[in-house]
Protein backbone atom coordinates (compact mmCIF):
# COMPACT_ATOMS: atom_id res chain seq x y z
CA UNK A 1 0.00 0.00 0.00
CA UNK A 2 2.76 2.41 0.83
CA UNK A 3 4.50 1.49 -2.54
CA UNK A 4 1.22 2.34 -4.42
CA UNK A 5 0.66 5.54 -2.88
CA UNK A 6 4.62 6.82 -3.83
CA UNK A 7 4.29 7.81 -7.61
CA UNK A 8 1.29 10.21 -6.10
CA UNK A 9 3.12 11.85 -3.45
CA UNK A 10 6.22 12.57 -5.96
CA UNK A 11 3.39 13.91 -8.22
CA UNK A 12 2.49 16.10 -5.38
CA UNK A 13 5.93 16.81 -4.44
CA UNK A 14 7.12 17.49 -7.82
CA UNK A 15 4.07 20.33 -8.33
CA UNK A 16 4.08 22.31 -5.78
CA UNK A 17 1.27 24.73 -5.51
CA UNK A 18 2.49 28.61 -5.54
CA UNK A 19 5.39 27.47 -7.29
CA UNK A 20 5.09 30.11 -10.04
CA UNK A 21 3.88 33.02 -7.70
CA UNK A 22 7.37 32.01 -5.46
CA UNK A 23 9.05 32.42 -8.82
CA UNK A 24 8.19 36.12 -9.52
CA UNK A 25 9.42 36.60 -5.78
CA UNK A 26 12.47 35.37 -6.76
CA UNK A 27 12.62 37.15 -10.27
CA UNK A 28 12.23 40.90 -7.79
CA UNK A 29 15.75 39.12 -5.92
CA UNK A 30 17.13 38.71 -9.27
CA UNK A 31 15.90 42.44 -10.70
CA UNK A 32 17.32 43.97 -7.78
CA UNK A 33 21.18 42.49 -8.15
CA UNK A 34 20.93 43.50 -12.24
CA UNK A 35 19.21 46.51 -11.63
CA UNK A 36 22.44 47.63 -9.38
CA UNK A 37 25.08 45.98 -11.53
CA UNK A 38 23.82 48.16 -14.41
CA UNK A 39 23.19 51.54 -13.11
CA UNK A 40 26.30 51.88 -11.79
CA UNK A 41 28.34 51.88 -15.36
CA UNK A 42 25.56 54.54 -16.52
CA UNK A 43 26.42 56.37 -13.52
CA UNK A 44 30.18 56.53 -13.83
CA UNK A 45 31.03 59.84 -15.62
CA UNK A 46 28.69 61.80 -13.02
CA UNK A 47 30.34 59.81 -10.28
CA UNK A 48 33.80 60.83 -12.14
CA UNK A 49 32.88 64.52 -11.99
CA UNK A 50 31.16 64.51 -8.75
CA UNK A 51 33.76 62.83 -6.55
CA UNK A 52 36.97 62.95 -8.14
CA UNK A 53 38.21 59.43 -8.23
CA UNK A 54 41.45 58.39 -9.58
CA UNK A 55 41.49 55.93 -12.40
CA UNK A 56 42.63 52.99 -10.31
CA UNK A 57 40.10 53.99 -7.66
CA UNK A 58 37.13 54.44 -10.50
CA UNK A 59 38.03 50.83 -11.40
CA UNK A 60 37.48 49.91 -7.52
CA UNK A 61 34.82 51.44 -7.61
CA UNK A 62 33.33 49.64 -10.73
CA UNK A 63 35.05 45.91 -9.29
CA UNK A 64 35.34 45.93 -5.76
CA UNK A 65 31.29 44.63 -5.46
CA UNK A 66 32.45 41.66 -7.82
CA UNK A 67 35.73 40.84 -5.44
CA UNK A 68 33.28 40.58 -2.15
CA UNK A 69 30.46 38.71 -3.86
CA UNK A 70 33.36 36.66 -5.17
CA UNK A 71 34.91 35.59 -2.34
CA UNK A 72 31.65 35.17 -0.23
CA UNK A 73 29.08 33.26 -2.30
CA UNK A 74 30.20 29.82 -1.89
CA UNK A 75 30.15 30.72 1.90
CA UNK A 76 26.66 32.16 1.71
CA UNK A 77 25.47 29.74 -0.15
CA UNK A 78 26.54 27.29 1.93
CA UNK A 79 24.90 29.78 4.95
CA UNK A 80 21.81 29.22 3.35
CA UNK A 81 21.69 25.62 2.66
CA UNK A 82 22.38 25.20 6.86
CA UNK A 83 19.79 28.20 8.24
CA UNK A 84 17.50 28.49 5.57
CA UNK A 85 17.83 29.78 2.09
CA UNK A 86 14.29 31.62 2.44
CA UNK A 87 15.61 32.93 5.42
CA UNK A 88 19.15 34.03 3.90
CA UNK A 89 17.21 35.75 1.00
CA UNK A 90 14.95 37.81 2.65
CA UNK A 91 17.99 39.21 5.06
CA UNK A 92 20.09 39.54 2.33
CA UNK A 93 17.36 41.55 0.50
CA UNK A 94 16.57 44.06 3.43
CA UNK A 95 20.41 44.90 3.92
CA UNK A 96 21.11 45.37 0.23
CA UNK A 97 17.89 47.77 0.41
CA UNK A 98 19.54 49.94 3.21
CA UNK A 99 23.18 49.20 2.31
CA UNK A 100 22.18 51.22 -1.19
CA UNK A 101 21.07 54.22 0.78
CA UNK A 102 24.75 54.19 1.78
CA UNK A 103 25.89 54.19 -1.74
CA UNK A 104 23.26 56.76 -2.66
CA UNK A 105 24.93 59.53 -0.57
CA UNK A 106 28.62 58.29 -0.39
CA UNK A 107 30.48 61.45 -0.37
CA UNK A 108 34.07 60.99 -1.24
CA UNK A 109 35.72 57.90 -3.29
CA UNK A 110 36.87 56.38 -0.59
CA UNK A 111 32.97 56.24 0.90
CA UNK A 112 31.52 55.07 -2.25
CA UNK A 113 34.37 51.99 -2.19
CA UNK A 114 33.42 51.05 1.17
CA UNK A 115 29.62 51.08 0.16
CA UNK A 116 30.11 48.98 -2.86
CA UNK A 117 31.81 46.43 -0.55
CA UNK A 118 29.12 46.24 1.81
CA UNK A 119 26.56 45.75 -1.00
CA UNK A 120 28.53 43.24 -1.77
CA UNK A 121 27.84 41.43 1.28
CA UNK A 122 24.84 41.88 0.97
CA UNK A 123 24.78 40.26 -2.86
CA UNK A 124 26.67 37.32 -1.61
CA UNK A 125 23.35 36.12 -0.13
CA UNK A 126 20.98 36.70 -3.02
CA UNK A 127 21.43 34.52 -6.08
CA UNK A 128 22.75 31.44 -4.41
CA UNK A 129 19.67 31.45 -2.75
CA UNK A 130 17.24 32.44 -5.63
CA UNK A 131 18.82 29.95 -7.73
CA UNK A 132 18.87 26.93 -4.91
CA UNK A 133 15.12 27.77 -4.33
CA UNK A 134 14.71 27.03 -8.20
CA UNK A 135 16.07 23.86 -7.47
CA UNK A 136 13.39 22.94 -4.58
CA UNK A 137 10.75 24.47 -6.25
CA UNK A 138 10.76 22.90 -9.24
CA UNK A 139 11.41 19.30 -9.05
CA UNK A 140 9.80 18.55 -13.09
CA UNK A 141 12.99 19.03 -15.11
CA UNK A 142 11.27 20.74 -18.25
CA UNK A 143 9.48 23.24 -15.88
CA UNK A 144 12.51 23.71 -13.89
CA UNK A 145 14.64 24.40 -17.13
CA UNK A 146 11.63 27.18 -17.95
CA UNK A 147 12.39 28.25 -14.28
CA UNK A 148 16.00 28.73 -14.93
CA UNK A 149 15.17 30.55 -18.43
CA UNK A 150 12.84 33.07 -16.36
CA UNK A 151 15.33 33.36 -13.86
CA UNK A 152 18.09 34.29 -16.15
CA UNK A 153 15.75 36.40 -18.34
CA UNK A 154 14.82 38.51 -15.18
CA UNK A 155 18.67 38.86 -15.09
CA UNK A 156 18.61 40.21 -18.74
CA UNK A 157 15.74 42.06 -18.11
CA UNK A 158 17.52 44.07 -15.64
CA UNK A 159 20.37 45.43 -17.41
CA UNK A 160 17.49 46.99 -19.59
CA UNK A 161 15.20 47.96 -17.00
CA UNK A 162 18.43 49.73 -14.85
CA UNK A 163 19.77 51.69 -17.37
CA UNK A 164 16.95 52.93 -18.92
CA UNK A 165 15.16 54.19 -15.64
CA UNK A 166 18.41 54.97 -14.64
CA UNK A 167 19.46 56.94 -17.56
CA UNK A 168 16.09 58.71 -16.73
CA UNK A 169 16.88 59.51 -13.67
CA UNK A 170 20.43 61.02 -14.16
CA UNK A 171 18.65 63.46 -16.35
CA UNK A 172 16.50 64.61 -13.54
CA UNK A 173 17.89 64.19 -10.58
CA UNK A 174 21.67 63.59 -8.93
CA UNK A 175 23.00 59.85 -9.49
CA UNK A 176 22.76 58.69 -5.76
CA UNK A 177 19.17 58.42 -7.07
CA UNK A 178 19.93 55.21 -9.20
CA UNK A 179 20.79 53.28 -6.57
CA UNK A 180 17.57 54.47 -4.39
CA UNK A 181 15.80 52.69 -7.00
CA UNK A 182 16.34 49.28 -5.37
CA UNK A 183 14.36 50.58 -2.07
CA UNK A 184 10.77 49.98 -3.66
CA UNK A 185 12.19 46.45 -5.45
CA UNK A 186 13.50 44.97 -1.74
CA UNK A 187 10.02 46.32 0.26
CA UNK A 188 7.80 44.49 -2.14
CA UNK A 189 9.92 41.71 -1.91
CA UNK A 190 10.07 40.99 1.62
CA UNK A 191 6.79 41.45 2.00
CA UNK A 192 5.16 39.22 -0.68
CA UNK A 193 8.42 36.45 0.10
CA UNK A 194 7.32 35.96 3.96
CA UNK A 195 4.21 34.49 2.47
CA UNK A 196 4.92 33.15 -0.83
CA UNK A 197 8.20 31.20 -0.70
CA UNK A 198 8.95 28.08 1.07
CA UNK A 199 11.76 27.60 3.73
CA UNK A 200 14.42 24.59 2.55
CA UNK A 201 17.51 23.89 4.51
CA UNK A 202 19.84 21.18 4.32
CA UNK A 203 18.26 18.26 6.75
CA UNK A 204 21.83 17.52 8.07
CA UNK A 205 24.15 20.34 7.24
CA UNK A 206 26.62 19.90 9.73
CA UNK A 207 28.29 22.93 11.88
CA UNK A 208 29.72 26.25 9.65
CA UNK A 209 32.91 26.17 9.21
CA UNK A 210 34.40 29.69 10.25
CA UNK A 211 37.73 28.37 9.31
CA UNK A 212 36.42 27.92 5.61
CA UNK A 213 34.79 31.11 5.56
CA UNK A 214 37.94 32.91 6.26
CA UNK A 215 40.16 30.93 3.74
CA UNK A 216 37.65 31.28 1.10
CA UNK A 217 37.13 35.36 1.61
CA UNK A 218 40.77 35.51 1.68
CA UNK A 219 42.06 33.34 -1.11
CA UNK A 220 39.55 34.66 -3.20
CA UNK A 221 39.81 38.51 -2.89
CA UNK A 222 43.31 38.46 -2.39
CA UNK A 223 44.01 36.33 -5.65
CA UNK A 224 41.58 38.79 -7.64
CA UNK A 225 43.42 42.00 -5.90
CA UNK A 226 46.55 40.12 -7.31
CA UNK A 227 45.73 40.05 -11.04
CA UNK A 228 43.93 43.73 -11.01
CA UNK A 229 47.28 45.19 -9.53
CA UNK A 230 49.76 43.12 -11.66
CA UNK A 231 47.22 43.91 -14.73
CA UNK A 232 47.32 48.19 -14.37
CA UNK A 233 50.86 48.62 -12.39
CA UNK A 234 53.27 45.32 -13.54
CA UNK A 235 54.38 42.89 -10.95
CA UNK A 236 55.29 44.44 -7.80
CA UNK A 237 56.69 43.07 -4.51
CA UNK A 238 52.91 43.53 -3.19
CA UNK A 239 51.33 42.47 -5.74
CA UNK A 240 53.52 38.55 -5.72
CA UNK A 241 52.87 38.69 -1.58
CA UNK A 242 49.16 38.86 -2.29
CA UNK A 243 48.92 36.33 -5.20
CA UNK A 244 51.00 33.85 -2.90
CA UNK A 245 48.43 34.20 -0.24
CA UNK A 246 45.66 34.16 -2.37
CA UNK A 247 47.19 30.74 -3.83
CA UNK A 248 48.12 29.66 -0.53
CA UNK A 249 44.35 30.15 1.24
CA UNK A 250 42.57 28.69 -1.58
CA UNK A 251 45.11 25.64 -1.73
CA UNK A 252 44.20 25.41 2.53
CA UNK A 253 40.47 25.65 1.47
CA UNK A 254 40.37 23.45 -0.76
CA UNK A 255 42.23 20.66 1.46
CA UNK A 256 39.80 21.73 4.37
CA UNK A 257 36.97 20.46 2.27
CA UNK A 258 38.23 17.65 1.29
CA UNK A 259 39.41 16.31 4.88
CA UNK A 260 36.17 17.67 6.44
CA UNK A 261 33.27 14.84 6.91
CA UNK A 262 30.76 17.63 6.13
CA UNK A 263 32.37 20.43 4.18
CA UNK A 264 31.20 23.76 3.78
CA UNK A 265 31.32 22.78 -0.08
CA UNK A 266 31.79 19.31 -1.31
CA UNK A 267 34.88 19.13 -4.28
CA UNK A 268 33.20 15.96 -5.34
CA UNK A 269 31.02 17.82 -7.07
CA UNK A 270 33.84 18.79 -9.65
CA UNK A 271 34.02 15.43 -10.58
CA UNK A 272 31.52 16.10 -12.94
CA UNK A 273 32.79 16.85 -16.41
CA UNK A 274 29.58 19.00 -17.09
CA UNK A 275 29.59 20.60 -13.78
CA UNK A 276 33.09 21.29 -14.30
CA UNK A 277 32.61 22.40 -17.99
CA UNK A 278 29.51 24.68 -17.43
CA UNK A 279 31.05 26.24 -14.80
CA UNK A 280 34.55 27.37 -16.60
CA UNK A 281 32.34 28.36 -19.14
CA UNK A 282 30.68 30.98 -17.73
CA UNK A 283 33.95 32.04 -15.86
CA UNK A 284 35.60 33.38 -18.94
CA UNK A 285 32.30 33.98 -20.86
CA UNK A 286 31.81 37.11 -18.52
CA UNK A 287 35.53 37.39 -18.06
CA UNK A 288 35.80 37.89 -21.69
CA UNK A 289 32.49 40.16 -21.96
CA UNK A 290 33.10 42.09 -19.07
CA UNK A 291 34.85 44.63 -20.64
CA UNK A 292 32.49 45.87 -22.68
CA UNK A 293 30.09 45.67 -20.45
CA UNK A 294 31.66 48.01 -18.21
CA UNK A 295 33.20 50.85 -20.74
CA UNK A 296 30.01 50.69 -23.27
CA UNK A 297 28.04 53.38 -20.95
CA UNK A 298 31.13 55.47 -21.36
CA UNK A 299 31.62 54.70 -24.88
CA UNK A 300 28.15 56.07 -25.64
CA UNK A 301 27.74 58.97 -23.48
CA UNK A 302 31.19 60.30 -23.46
CA UNK A 303 32.55 59.63 -26.65
CA UNK A 304 29.09 59.82 -28.65
CA UNK A 305 27.50 62.69 -26.76
CA UNK A 306 24.45 60.50 -26.15
CA UNK A 307 22.29 61.82 -23.38
CA UNK A 308 21.82 59.00 -20.06
CA UNK A 309 18.58 57.59 -20.83
CA UNK A 310 19.29 57.47 -24.62
CA UNK A 311 22.14 55.45 -24.07
CA UNK A 312 20.25 52.95 -21.98
CA UNK A 313 17.63 52.59 -24.25
CA UNK A 314 20.88 51.91 -26.87
CA UNK A 315 21.73 48.79 -24.85
CA UNK A 316 18.48 47.10 -25.00
CA UNK A 317 19.32 45.14 -27.74
CA UNK A 318 21.38 42.60 -25.67
CA UNK A 319 18.63 42.47 -23.07
CA UNK A 320 16.22 41.76 -25.40
CA UNK A 321 18.21 39.17 -27.24
CA UNK A 322 18.94 37.79 -23.51
CA UNK A 323 15.37 37.59 -22.54
CA UNK A 324 13.90 35.82 -26.06
CA UNK A 325 16.90 33.31 -25.74
CA UNK A 326 16.87 32.48 -21.69
CA UNK A 327 13.06 31.30 -22.33
CA UNK A 328 13.56 28.95 -25.01
CA UNK A 329 17.30 27.87 -24.16
CA UNK A 330 16.30 24.23 -22.29
CA UNK A 331 14.05 23.57 -24.79
CA UNK A 332 16.65 24.01 -27.90
CA UNK A 333 19.27 22.15 -25.77
CA UNK A 334 17.10 19.32 -25.08
CA UNK A 335 16.05 19.41 -28.80
CA UNK A 336 19.49 19.54 -30.28
CA UNK A 337 22.12 19.19 -27.50
CA UNK A 338 23.84 21.36 -24.75
CA UNK A 339 27.10 21.87 -25.83
CA UNK A 340 25.89 22.71 -29.28
CA UNK A 341 23.72 25.60 -27.54
CA UNK A 342 26.30 26.60 -25.27
CA UNK A 343 28.85 26.27 -28.00
CA UNK A 344 27.41 27.94 -30.48
CA UNK A 345 26.19 30.89 -27.79
CA UNK A 346 29.63 31.53 -27.32
CA UNK A 347 30.84 31.79 -30.54
CA UNK A 348 28.32 33.94 -31.65
CA UNK A 349 29.09 36.23 -28.71
CA UNK A 350 33.30 36.06 -29.93
CA UNK A 351 32.15 36.90 -33.40
CA UNK A 352 30.00 39.80 -32.18
CA UNK A 353 33.15 41.24 -29.95
CA UNK A 354 34.96 40.95 -33.30
CA UNK A 355 32.83 43.14 -35.04
CA UNK A 356 32.77 45.71 -32.37
CA UNK A 357 36.64 46.34 -32.87
CA UNK A 358 35.97 48.43 -35.55
CA UNK A 359 33.32 50.96 -33.62
CA UNK A 360 34.52 54.32 -34.46
CA UNK A 361 33.23 57.63 -32.51
CA UNK A 362 30.96 58.21 -35.75
CA UNK A 363 29.97 54.48 -36.01
CA UNK A 364 26.01 54.57 -36.55
CA UNK A 365 23.66 53.10 -33.94
CA UNK A 366 22.71 49.71 -36.24
CA UNK A 367 26.19 48.15 -36.31
CA UNK A 368 26.41 48.43 -32.74
CA UNK A 369 22.60 47.32 -31.88
CA UNK A 370 23.07 44.43 -34.11
CA UNK A 371 26.26 43.61 -32.28
CA UNK A 372 24.47 44.23 -29.11
CA UNK A 373 21.30 41.79 -30.45
CA UNK A 374 23.82 39.03 -31.19
CA UNK A 375 25.65 39.18 -27.65
CA UNK A 376 22.65 39.05 -26.23
CA UNK A 377 21.13 35.88 -27.50
CA UNK A 378 24.86 34.39 -27.38
CA UNK A 379 24.61 34.46 -23.72
CA UNK A 380 21.46 34.05 -23.06
CA UNK A 381 21.46 31.05 -24.70
CA UNK A 382 24.52 29.99 -22.79
CA UNK A 383 23.91 30.96 -19.51
CA UNK A 384 20.39 29.60 -19.08
CA UNK A 385 21.97 26.34 -20.29
CA UNK A 386 24.91 26.08 -17.88
CA UNK A 387 23.05 27.45 -15.03
CA UNK A 388 20.58 24.36 -15.62
CA UNK A 389 23.52 21.85 -16.30
CA UNK A 390 24.72 23.15 -12.77
CA UNK A 391 21.27 22.74 -10.81
CA UNK A 392 20.79 19.53 -12.52
CA UNK A 393 23.52 18.00 -11.28
CA UNK A 394 23.75 18.21 -7.44
CA UNK A 395 21.18 16.83 -5.35
CA UNK A 396 18.47 19.46 -3.88
CA UNK A 397 20.34 19.24 -0.24
CA UNK A 398 23.42 20.40 -1.80
CA UNK A 399 21.71 23.50 -4.27
CA UNK A 400 23.21 26.35 -2.33
CA UNK A 401 26.77 25.41 -2.52
CA UNK A 402 26.33 24.82 -6.18
CA UNK A 403 24.71 27.29 -7.13
CA UNK A 404 27.17 29.75 -5.17
CA UNK A 405 29.87 27.40 -7.30
CA UNK A 406 28.14 28.60 -10.38
CA UNK A 407 27.66 32.65 -9.15
CA UNK A 408 31.34 32.62 -7.95
CA UNK A 409 32.38 31.60 -11.19
CA UNK A 410 30.12 34.67 -12.93
CA UNK A 411 31.25 37.52 -10.12
CA UNK A 412 34.75 35.79 -10.51
CA UNK A 413 35.01 36.07 -14.19
CA UNK A 414 33.62 40.37 -13.84
CA UNK A 415 35.87 41.49 -11.35
CA UNK A 416 39.09 39.44 -13.38
CA UNK A 417 37.56 40.98 -16.83
CA UNK A 418 37.29 44.32 -15.65
CA UNK A 419 40.46 44.36 -14.09
CA UNK A 420 42.48 42.62 -17.19
CA UNK A 421 40.08 44.21 -20.31
CA UNK A 422 39.62 47.07 -17.81
CA UNK A 423 43.24 48.19 -17.72
CA UNK A 424 43.98 47.54 -20.98
CA UNK A 425 41.30 50.79 -21.53
CA UNK A 426 42.42 52.51 -18.99
CA UNK A 427 46.30 51.41 -19.80
CA UNK A 428 45.88 52.63 -23.47
CA UNK A 429 43.81 56.09 -22.52
CA UNK A 430 46.62 56.74 -19.90
CA UNK A 431 48.86 57.70 -22.54
CA UNK A 432 47.18 59.82 -24.64
CA UNK A 433 48.89 62.59 -26.58
CA UNK A 434 46.70 65.52 -25.48
CA UNK A 435 47.99 68.97 -26.40
CA UNK A 436 50.20 71.65 -24.18
CA UNK A 437 48.11 73.07 -21.71
CA UNK A 438 46.09 69.21 -21.31
CA UNK A 439 46.31 68.96 -17.08
CA UNK A 440 47.39 65.88 -15.73
CA UNK A 441 43.82 65.02 -14.38
CA UNK A 442 42.31 64.47 -18.20
CA UNK A 443 44.05 61.31 -17.93
CA UNK A 444 42.89 60.00 -14.92
CA UNK A 445 39.95 58.90 -16.90
CA UNK A 446 37.97 60.09 -19.98
CA UNK A 447 34.76 61.12 -17.66
CA UNK A 448 38.21 63.72 -15.93
CA UNK A 449 38.50 64.39 -19.55
CA UNK A 450 35.70 65.96 -20.70
CA UNK A 451 35.11 67.78 -16.89
CA UNK A 452 38.51 69.44 -17.96
CA UNK A 453 38.02 70.72 -21.00
CA UNK A 454 34.74 72.82 -19.64
CA UNK A 455 37.55 75.18 -18.28
CA UNK A 456 40.07 74.87 -21.10
CA UNK A 457 40.03 77.18 -24.58
CA UNK A 458 37.74 76.20 -27.05
CA UNK A 459 40.43 75.21 -29.38
CA UNK A 460 43.00 73.33 -26.53
CA UNK A 461 39.47 71.61 -24.95
CA UNK A 462 38.71 70.63 -28.64
CA UNK A 463 42.05 68.91 -29.74
CA UNK A 464 42.03 67.11 -26.26
CA UNK A 465 38.85 65.44 -26.26
CA UNK A 466 39.54 64.43 -29.63
CA UNK A 467 42.72 62.66 -28.47
CA UNK A 468 41.33 61.70 -25.25
CA UNK A 469 38.41 60.09 -27.03
CA UNK A 470 40.10 58.61 -30.16
CA UNK A 471 42.69 56.99 -27.29
CA UNK A 472 39.97 55.74 -25.58
CA UNK A 473 38.08 54.20 -28.01
CA UNK A 474 41.24 52.45 -29.37
CA UNK A 475 41.30 50.86 -25.92
CA UNK A 476 38.27 49.34 -26.19
CA UNK A 477 39.25 48.12 -30.05
CA UNK A 478 41.95 45.88 -27.95
CA UNK A 479 39.55 44.85 -24.85
CA UNK A 480 36.78 44.04 -27.50
CA UNK A 481 39.70 42.00 -29.42
CA UNK A 482 41.11 40.36 -26.56
CA UNK A 483 36.88 39.40 -25.16
CA UNK A 484 36.65 37.97 -28.91
CA UNK A 485 39.53 35.38 -28.32
CA UNK A 486 38.81 34.80 -25.10
CA UNK A 487 34.91 34.14 -25.93
CA UNK A 488 35.75 31.68 -28.94
CA UNK A 489 38.67 30.01 -27.61
CA UNK A 490 35.74 28.96 -24.69
CA UNK A 491 33.52 27.89 -27.55
CA UNK A 492 36.10 25.75 -28.78
CA UNK A 493 36.59 24.17 -24.94
CA UNK A 494 32.86 24.24 -24.16
CA UNK A 495 32.24 21.95 -27.11
CA UNK A 496 34.48 19.08 -25.78
CA UNK A 497 34.09 19.54 -21.57
CA UNK A 498 30.10 18.91 -22.66
CA UNK A 499 30.21 16.16 -25.22
CA UNK A 500 27.55 13.81 -24.13
CA UNK A 501 25.69 16.16 -21.65
CA UNK A 502 22.09 15.54 -21.69
CA UNK A 503 19.46 17.88 -19.93
CA UNK A 504 17.37 15.95 -17.74
CA UNK A 505 14.30 15.29 -19.18
CA UNK A 506 15.90 14.93 -22.49
CA UNK A 507 14.59 12.82 -25.09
Amino acid sequence: MTSALRPAAATETEKRPGRWLALCVLVLAVLLVAVDATVLGLATPYISEDLDPSGTQLLWIGDVYSFVIAGLLVSMGSLGDRIGRKRILLCGATAFGAISVLNAYATTPGMMIAARALLGVAGATLMPATLALIRNLFHDPRERSLAVGVWGAAASAGTAVGPIVGGFLLEHFWWGSVFLINLPVMVVLVLVGVRTLPESRNPDPGPWDLISVVLSLVGMIALVYAVKEAAAHGLTAVTAAAAVLGAAALHGFVRRQLTMPRPLLDMRLFRSRGFSGAVLADLLTVLGMSGLVFFLSQYLQLVQDRPPFEAGLAELPAAVGAVGAGLVAGRVARRYSVRLVVSGGLAAVGVALAALTTLSRSTGYPVLGAALLVVGVGAGFSFTVTADVILSSVPRNQAGAASAVSETAYELGAALGIALLGSIVTGVYHGFPGPTGTPAAAHESLGAAVEAARTMPSPTAADMLTAARDSFVHGLHLASGAGAAVLLATSAAAWFLLRGQELEGAG
